[in-house]
């Protein structure tokens, strides 16, 4: 019985510290749409809120991602957002699109080749839904018509989609290891064993894989 008690006192602990984990992603996700709105084209504006959201994701896995996307969008819904329900509906379509299977790869295996592969996926996954939502939403609240937005999804929202999710990719690769780093100094989440030789390679690939991404998409998206 009191080893049941200590297990219990154990997990309101973790539990806790993940409650504070989420809430300070939350809210630098929050903070960072009134920091960081680019304008690309019409509408379309780059915001970093989902590179918050997924790190809680590869944290504590997809449903934090799906939690946090409503919060956060719907913050965003009644205070900033312009676009009324259906943006708030488009905004936690794309980033559950985006985080949640980048959760779901990285939660099984945790690597850096596994954090690649898994943004990948949600970049491509994110993209596909955003050009079907796109085509089936937009006209509803741009008074456009389907065949204007028709021809605008391989033009506009195509290139746009995989810009902001490989921008996102990139900071998420780079920011990752150092805020981990930092809650674990801070005892929010257990030690690591040492890294090996090999995964010291593969972390620097990676780095320089991520800088090189970091740097194509800003490039991408000043210019347009």
């Amino acid at each position: 019985m009191e080893h049941a008690t200590q297990n219990t006192k154990v997990k309101h602990r973790v539990d806790v510290k993940q409650l504070v984990v989420l809430a300070l992603l939350s809210a630098m996700g929050f903070i960072s749409l009134f920091l960081v709105d680019i304008p690309v084209y019409g509408f379309l504006s780059y915001e970093p809120k989902d590179i918050f959201i997924t790190l809680g994701g590869f944290l504590y896995g997809p449903m934090a991602t799906v939690c946090m996307s409503v919060v956060i969008s719907f913050l965003e819904f009644v205070t900033i957002s312009t676009t009324g329900p259906i943006g708030l509906l488009m905004n936690i379509l794309s980033t559950v699109a985006f985080a949640a299977p980048a959760a779901i790869i990285y939660r099984r295996h945790r690597t850096m080749q596994a954090a690649l592969v898994s943004l990948l996926s949600g970049t491509l996954l994110m993209t596909v839904v955003m050009l079907l939502w796109n085509y089936l939403v937009t006209p509803l609240y741009m008074g456009t018509p389907r065949e204007a937005v028709a021809a605008m999804l391989l033009p506009i929202f195509l290139p746009f989609n995989l810009a902001k999710a490989g921008l996102n990719s990139a900071l998420i690769l780079l920011l990752y290891k150092p805020f981990v780093t930092m809650l674990r100094m801070l005892h929010f989440v257990e030690p690591k064993t040492a890294p090996t030789a090999g995964s010291r390679r593969v972390s620097l690939f990676s780095i320089l894989a991520a800088v090189f991404l970091l740097v194509t998409c800003v490039a991408f998206i000043m210019v347009h």
